[in-house]
């Protein structure tokens, strides 16, 4: 992993906060997540940024030489995307709509409804794995909507500019490989998975980790995870039979992988539209929410394991009013 300019802000964060609690607090993150994030850092860095005592966090004499550094970096990187993202914005077209979607199903509603609502418009699209940098492209104006989505307790946090509208909230269910002799089942439990090995993505994208891992914690136990991976790679490596996953509810069975449902329901994925308040998008927010809302309803009719477990049960999801 290399350094990022998104380390150099946890760095200064702790800094100025003076304990990583309370850091964590400002970066909208959680304690546990935060020293994992920062002892990632040390590592990459060659040693200890900050002696962690009953003085909260005091850097040592290596932090005292990387700190100043990064407080020099941080103000040119804030203005040359300041300055682009301006530049940007005078240069595009007025009927240009640049779009971001994390790896979720509704990115080609969300295109359509906005070519239909802006008719003649140029939409330009792209993807990322965590909905985080495309929140900042966003509150930036590099982009003016986004399909993001975040987890319960885990939310995305609000952002200057941005508007944030859920869209439908799922399940999330067991991803397998169709040989696994869980895959026969129905449905399968948390507590047996939590036995296998797992891949998961890896803990920078976004919070899915930590919110997987506090469900994970009321089994007793954390599953061993040898793989890190997402997309593709991750789909192979369970197709492959070596690990076992997670994944979203309308996520389409592939040859060589098993959707199921896990029992109880303990994991849930909120899918959220972000919009530029001020973007060309900006006055069509219950349009578009109501446009990805039915178009999540259409892809959930093309799963086979999501349509079986809406049939079960009757009651509404938590789609938009």
């Amino acid at each position: 992993m290399d350094l990022e300019v998104r380390h150099l802000r946890v760095i200064c964060a702790i800094a100025e906060a003076g304990s990583l609690t309370r850091a964590a607090a400002s970066l909208c993150m959680t304690q546990p997540g935060l020293s994992a994030q920062l002892r990632r850092i040390e590592a990459m860095l060659g040693g200890p940024i900050f002696d962690r005592g009953q003085a909260g966090a005091v850097p040592t004499a290596l932090g005292e030489l990387v700190l100043p550094r990064a407080r020099a970096i941080l103000p040119g990187i804030d203005g040359l995307l300041s300055d682009t993202a301006r530049a940007a914005r005078c240069g595009t077209a007025p009927g240009c709509v640049r779009l971001g979607s994390v790896g979720a199903p509704l990115l080609a509603d969300l295109v359509v409804a906005t070519r239909e609502l802006i008719p003649g418009v140029d939409v330009r699209t792209r993807c990322h794995y965590s909905p985080s940098p495309l929140v900042d492209d966003l509150s930036a104006g590099r982009l003016e909507a986004a399909v993001l989505g975040d987890s319960p307790g885990y939310e995305l946090a609000p952002r200057e500019g941005v508007v944030l509208r859920a869209v439908v909230t799922e399940p999330v269910f067991a991803l397998l490989p169709s040989a696994h002799p869980l895959a026969g089942r129905e449905e399968v439990s948390l507590e047996e998975l939590i036995a296998e090995d797992w891949a998961m993505p890896h803990q920078d994208s976004d919070r899915t980790r930590e919110y997987w891992a506090s469900v994970f914690s009321r089994t007793g136990r954390q599953p061993h995870t040898p793989y890190e991976a997402e997309g593709r790679q991750l789909i192979d490596i369970v197709r492959a039979g070596l690990a076992v996953s997670l994944c979203q509810a309308t996520f389409i069975e592939v040859p060589g992988v098993t959707v199921r449902p896990l029992a109880g329901d303990p994991l849930w994925y909120r899918h959220v539209l972000g919009l530029r308040r001020d973007g060309p998008l900006g006055a069509h927010g219950d349009e578009i929410v109501r446009r990805l809302a039915a178009g999540h309803l259409a892809t959930g009719a093309a799963a086979p394991a999501y349509a079986r477990w809406r049939r079960r049960r009757p009651e509404p999801l938590c789609l938009p009013g």
